[in-house]
């Protein structure tokens, strides 16, 4: 069975489990191997220890992302998801941790100065507290927002519009109203097509397609012969006796017309006494 996941393949680490298992303890109680990818549970309250050990003693050197993922059907819904790499080792771990609403995740700033704003994103994304963050500002969403745009039961009716109000000299925040609609997606195929009608498109009319044309029968072509006089283009035969006339001179018969006139030129030009032409005498008149 080949890998499903997209990511470059990496050599797992013969023993890494057991180890991480012997040296943490109770702490962990989930592991999973698959895909060539090694995720480890570990409890809520031993998070900053664990991380601290997978650093300083596994040499997973980098902190590369917090990432939040929602289950509403659980106690527990929120999962807190910890991507670890190890650049000696050229190895990447994660470490995941559960939670809900109430209870907060501590926090790993002090161990990655990264790790304040991963976890600004996951508060402000799915309203997972970070106990011993200072900073749990937003960052995508707006001013003033209430709820958490992953988390289908806080209403979207948290934006803020920022403008200038001419009456009151001075800009004023109001809040803007989406409707409950727009969070509806249906995750299709863009090529399978939409079975519903787009807002819109209910006022274009429905034109059925023409009907496809039969195919024509192919043209029955008639062979070319020349049977007959009219087929090849052909004319009526010459005339026999002129054909034999004109077969019957000589070659020196049939050039000497053309010499003839060139001969009688030449014998005009040798009669023709040549004139002379008359020089005018000089003068000098005008010279000094």
């Amino acid at each position: 069975m080949s890998d499903l996941s997209p990511a470059p393949k990496i050599k797992p680490i013969e023993g890494l489990a057991e180890a991480i298992k012997a040296a943490l303890g109770a702490a962990v109680f989930a592991v999973k191997d698959e895909h060539g990818e090694l995720s480890i549970g570990v409890a809520r309250e031993a998070l900053a220890d664990i991380l601290r050990v997978l650093r300083d003693q596994f040499a997973y050197q980098q902190l590369m992302e917090i990432a939040g993922v929602d289950y509403p059907e659980r106690e527990e819904r929120f999962e807190v998801c910890y991507h670890l790499l190890s650049v000696t080792k050229n190895h990447r771990l994660r470490v995941k941790v559960r939670t809900d609403e109430d209870h907060p995740v501590p926090t790993v700033t002090h161990l990655w100065p990264v790790a304040g704003w991963l976890e600004r994103e996951v508060f402000d994304m799915y309203g997972v507290l970070f106990e011993g963050n200072t900073d749990l500002r937003r960052i995508l969403t707006d001013y003033g927002f209430r709820g958490h745009p992953f988390r289908k039961d806080f209403p979207l009716t948290g934006y803020v519009e920022l403008r200038y109000s001419e009456e009151q000299k001075r800009v004023v925040y109001e809040p803007v109203k989406l409707a409950q609609d727009f969070r509806s997606f249906d995750f299709m195929s863009p090529w399978e097509g939409a079975k519903y009608v787009l807002p819109g498109d209910e006022k274009a009319a429905v034109v059925p397609a023409p009907a496809p044309a039969a195919p024509a029968a192919p043209a029955v072509s008639t062979p070319k012969t020349t049977e007959k006089p009219a087929q090849t283009g052909a004319g009526e035969p010459a005339n026999k006796e002129a054909a034999k006339r004109s077969g019957a001179k000589t070659d020196a018969e049939a050039v000497k017309p053309a010499a003839a006139p060139r001969a009688k030129k030449a014998a005009v030009a040798a009669e023709k006494p040549k004139a002379t032409r008359a020089r005018k005498p000089k003068t000098t008149e005008g010279k000094a």
